[in-house]
């Protein structure tokens, strides 16, 4: 079971010595990796673009450049149970529901009334200086929207999200409260702001985890060789930074090494007489990571990623957690579904085509083994992608699912049959069309005359 085999993978004997030869390093790699296979292959893993819907084995931290141990500490990429989230966690997203007329602005952001709060939570902002202490707007509405929070304000370190629909003001309830009136109870509060705001699927777009990649030039401290090396750099949406030999290698090759933000200590470092130098020192170990960037607009753009990815907000979107609830249901039970019935997943990794009970429900398709199963083994976020019908190999008609940005995976699914694929294609392009880019649904709400009251 996953305890044991993990308990054995701590017993591999570690590179104690920093002059051990590549090829020690490489052998070392490689029977981790062997058993990392073996135990998937035990496992019988489906596969979702490649990789395990349910696996919560992913790469542990490879020091093979600097001859270091190997640390074999596990982490987990897909934290959302299975799901396959990336571009929804790399950009902000709003859900527009059924209402996508281009002639009225977004549900999301619009005067109507709605039913408020699927959830309810309490953030407390310092209050900062100047003319607006506190960094964020609220629009003339009933209820009160939050419609602006500023960059590395204290209501963005509140966790203070557009969208966020504002309850009560230090204990006093305003959801029927002229905004203006809200304003001055906030100014003529104490110094620490106290709201309760409420968030329903429809108005709270997702803050995006960080993400940032390119190439950096990394100092080793190896003992037999030092210097500088160019490597390519990814910061995951999950707080880990992977890096790789080149460009090419992501994700198709293993990275050389997986380092944990969360908690580390991050700056400009002006130690070694170069320019564009920073640094990190992760919390757990005693090791120092050294980078160079090309520029200073280089240098300060990965300081900004990684310094979300240290201190992340630990919240999720209400549709994340929507959608994780809808997981613990039988298929049937998820209420009003777009689409549902077989279809087939290729997992390219196999080239084999991989059966799954399907149900499509706003921009989500869960994944089943049968109809009868439950829970489900996970889905896919589909936000932004494009949906078409192609040829692949032998079969005539397949349902590609593409997405906005070549870093994220393309998937293919096919139904039962020609008329069957259309009617998922259909289903699938609706259930995408519910959800609009944060850009363009504030550009769509800016457009119209609305008065708002910065705090």
């Amino acid at each position: 079971d996953l305890k044991s085999e993990m308990n054995k993978n701590r017993k591999l004997p570690l590179l104690k010595d920093t002059r051990a030869s590549d090829s020690s390093q490489e052998e070392a790699i490689d029977q981790w990796a062997r058993r990392r296979k073996q135990f998937k292959d035990s496992k019988k893993c489906s596969s979702t673009g490649g990789s395990s819907i349910n696996s919560t084995i992913t790469e542990g931290s490879m020091n093979s450049e600097d001859a270091r141990s190997v640390d074999l500490g596990l982490h987990s990429e897909n934290e959302d149970r299975g799901f396959y989230t990336e571009n929804f966690h790399s950009a902000s997203w709003v859900f527009r529901g059924d209402d996508v007329s281009p002639d009225n602005s977004p549900r999301c952001l619009s005067k109507r009334p709605r039913p408020v709060a699927i959830r309810e939570r309490t953030v407390k902002i310092a209050k900062g200086t100047g003319n607006y202490p506190w960094g964020f707007r609220i629009q003339f509405s009933k209820p009160i929207l939050v419609t602006e929070v500023d960059t590395n304000s204290a209501a963005e370190e509140a966790g203070l999200q557009v969208g966020d629909i504002v309850i009560a003001v230090n204990g006093t309830d305003v959801t029927s409260m002229p905004h203006s009136e809200a304003a001055n109870l906030a100014r003529k509060g104490p110094d620490i702001l106290t709201m309760v705001v409420g968030s329903d699927i429809s108005r709270y777009p997702n803050t995006p985890r960080p993400t940032c990649r390119g190439y950096l030039h990394k100092r080793t401290q190896s003992a037999i060789l030092k210097g500088w090396r160019k490597r390519w750099f990814v910061l995951k949406h999950s707080g880990y930074l992977h890096y790789y030999k080149h460009k090419k290698d992501e994700g198709k090759c293993r990275p050389l090494e997986v380092t944990k933000l969360e908690g580390a200590e991050i700056g400009v470092d002006t130690s070694l007489g170069k320019p564009f130098v920073f640094k990190c020192i992760p919390q757990s170990g005693n090791r120092i990571f050294y980078f160079c960037a090309t520029s200073n607009q280089e240098m300060k753009r990965w300081l900004e990623a990684m310094e979300k990815a240290v201190h992340p907000v630990h919240q999720n979107h209400v549709w994340v957690d929507v959608t994780l609830h809808n997981t613990t249901l039988p298929p049937l039970a998820i209420k009003n579904p777009e689409c549902l019935g077989l279809l087939h997943q290729l997992d390219r990794s196999k080239d084999v085509w991989i059966q799954h009970y399907c149900i499509l429900k706003d921009g989500c398709l869960y994944f089943y083994a049968t109809l009868r199963s439950t829970p489900a083994q996970g889905g896919l976020y589909l936000q932004g992608y494009i949906v078409s019908e192609q040829s692949l190999g032998s079969k005539r008609s397949v349902i590609e699912l593409k997405p906005p940005s070549e870093e994220f995976k393309t998937f293919y699914l096919c139904a039962e049959n020609v008329n069957e694929n259309k009617r998922w294609i259909t289903a699938l392009k609706a259930s995408i069309n519910k959800w609009l880019p944060l850009h363009q649904a504030i550009q769509d709400f800016m457009n119209r005359p609305l008065e708002e009251t910065r705090m």
